[in-house]
């Protein structure tokens, strides 16, 4: 079974590779057109995005490889590539310096999908309108990074269960995100990932604690 799926993951980048070859192609007109540069750049970062998730798909199956990263620059990248592409109605803000980097061992195409998929979550939750936090606090051994949002909340008795593969409260989706987002952070990243806080109502906060590199 992990075969077949490390298969199809595989040909999923390789499907995913002739559309952006084309894209590629396309962006270049575009610019000798003389576009908008905002226009251009913003489809620039959403290509980027595609071939990073292409990347992803190609490296199923195999160990990935580690490199001490400034956390804090990987997440900033992260949030201003969602600023511009949610609702209106949605805030998303952090509340971390980023002058101050801070060092941990990451791969970072599996780490930002943890981070995309997290936000993903927090903007199902909101729906249209409210508010997603990204906070980032560095401790003693460890940083903390936390996603909180004002969206519907997630039953305690739930706590454990979104974590295992085929929770969903969507009507489509297969239910993997938040659990392969656990194997990525703590079979890879030797962290931890929960859900430190949610009320029904209110909001949800779930968190990740990584070792931190000096």
């Amino acid at each position: 079974q992990n075969k077949l799926w490390a298969g199809m993951a595989k040909e999923t980048a390789h499907q995913i590779g002739t559309p952006l070859t084309s894209l590629l192609g396309w962006l270049e007109l575009l610019k000798e057109q003389n576009t908008d540069k905002k226009t251009v750049t913003e489809i620039e970062k959403d290509i980027e995005r595609l071939t990073i998730i292409a990347n992803r798909f190609s490296n199923i199956g195999s160990i990935p490889k580690m490199k001490k990263t400034n956390l804090i620059s990987e997440i900033k990248t992260i949030e201003s590539y969602f600023k511009s592409r949610i609702s209106k109605g949605i805030s998303l803000t952090s509340d971390f310096k980023t002058d101050l980097p801070i060092y941990v061992n990451l791969n970072p195409q599996l780490f930002s999908w943890v981070i995309e998929n997290l936000i993903k979550n927090a903007i199902d939750a909101v729906k249209a309108e409210g508010v997603i936090l990204l906070s980032v606090k560095a401790k003693k051994n460890a940083v903390l990074i936390t996603v909180s949002d004002t969206g519907k909340g997630i039953p305690k008795k739930n706590f454990k269960t979104v974590f295992k593969p085929g929770y969903t409260t969507k009507k489509r989706g297969w239910g993997l995100g938040l659990s392969l987002a656990k194997r990525i952070i703590e079979n890879y990243h030797e962290g931890k990932i929960y859900i430190c806080k949610s009320i029904i109502d209110k909001g949800t906060s779930i968190s990740l604690e990584l070792p931190l590199v000096k």
